[in-house]
């Protein structure tokens, strides 16, 4: 029999790169697909000698084919606030242009298809904890609406594509996800916090620090993605933590961890930014057996040293470049 294969966009991203190790690990070859606009080779680097693995630097915006596969996972995008905000126009093509094309090659080559949606699906949400039957509360113009549309889109076209060409689809509602290869600079909670407390500066806590978020640690997000490809679910399942914290909580545990002396500063809320935000995953754990097995602290601890040595080089990356 010949050996699985995989096609990964967005592949040299956090999530996507990560993905592309568990396939690896599982015995698929891989290849990713990814222009870079947010994605990073050294990400990947450390799959320069595997003979199973590809990266082929290519815009999912524009038809490709990388011929046959029997998955496909649909991971580009930009994710974070910092990213989307300023590439808004590219993370609308990537979740309507960028998922048509995807699509085609799992309807082209009878693949199984994995599309990486987000819980910023359900918006500033009025039901709470968020099941995969809530609509949302998501406002269409404001600044967030560039990704969240986007998400909302590639959901609509996957189960368009499900209805009238029987391509066999899931959907995966990915809520707040850290770890080893996030961006020091992405804008995210987790990185931010990190990054201040290595630092020594004070930690940007917006508004009174009230609002929630529920933390997955990568390792467990991934294994619920390989869980929910391998299962016959094609309306969305939350692949998330349901353990909920407050911002403000979330700055302590940040600074335990780096046992930093830094201070929690205010600053005012941002526009449309969630009050709460937290998984019912009880779908995935009847449907896939599914729930994180990391805590948060455990999580951080685990996160520590590459957020440390990601600190080191832009230090060192500063120092070059005002030589």
């Amino acid at each position: 029999m010949s050996q699985s294969r995989a096609l990964v966009t967005g592949g040299a991203g956090f999530l996507g790169s990560h993905l592309c190790d568990a396939l690896l690990a599982e015995g698929y070859s891989v290849i990713a697909v990814d222009n870079l606009l947010t994605g990073r080779q050294s990400n990947l680097h450390h799959l320069r000698n595997e003979t199973r693995f590809e990266l082929r630097e290519i815009d999912v915006n524009q038809p490709f084919d990388c011929g046959k596969v029997d998955y496909v996972f649909h991971f580009a995008s930009p994710a974070s606030p910092v990213d989307y905000t300023v590439h808004g126009i590219a993370t609308l093509k990537v979740g309507s242009l960028g998922t048509f094309h995807a699509l085609d090659i799992a309807h082209r080559y009878g693949a199984k298809y994995l599309v990486s949606s987000t819980s910023e699906s359900y918006g500033d949400p009025l039901e709470h904890p968020q099941k995969e039957t809530y609509w949302g509360n998501v406002n269409p113009i404001g600044p967030r609406s560039v990704y969240d549309e986007a998400k909302r889109f590639a959901e609509a076209v996957t189960m368009a594509y499900h209805r009238y060409h029987e391509v066999d689809t899931r959907l995966a509602r990915i809520f707040n996800t850290y770890g080893p290869r996030m961006q020091l600079n992405d804008g995210r909670v987790i990185p931010n916090f990190m990054k201040q407390a290595l630092r020594g500066e004070d930690l940007t806590v917006y508004g009174d620090g009230s609002q929630t978020r529920s933390f997955c640690y990568v390792s467990d997000e991934i294994e619920g993605f390989l869980r929910l490809a391998k299962s016959a679910e094609h309306l969305p399942v939350n692949i998330g933590n349901p353990t909920e914290f407050t911002i403000l909580e979330c700055a302590k545990r940040v600074l335990a961890v780096t046992v930093s002396k830094s201070k929690i500063h205010h600053q005012p809320l941002p526009v449309d930014d969630p009050k709460q935000r937290c998984p019912d995953i009880t779908k995935a754990k009847a449907l896939l057996g599914w729930e994180p097995k990391i805590d948060l602290e455990s999580g951080l601890r685990l996160s520590l040293e590459y957020f440390r040595k990601a600190l080191q080089e832009e230090n060192a990356n500063h120092a070059r470049s005002s030589d």
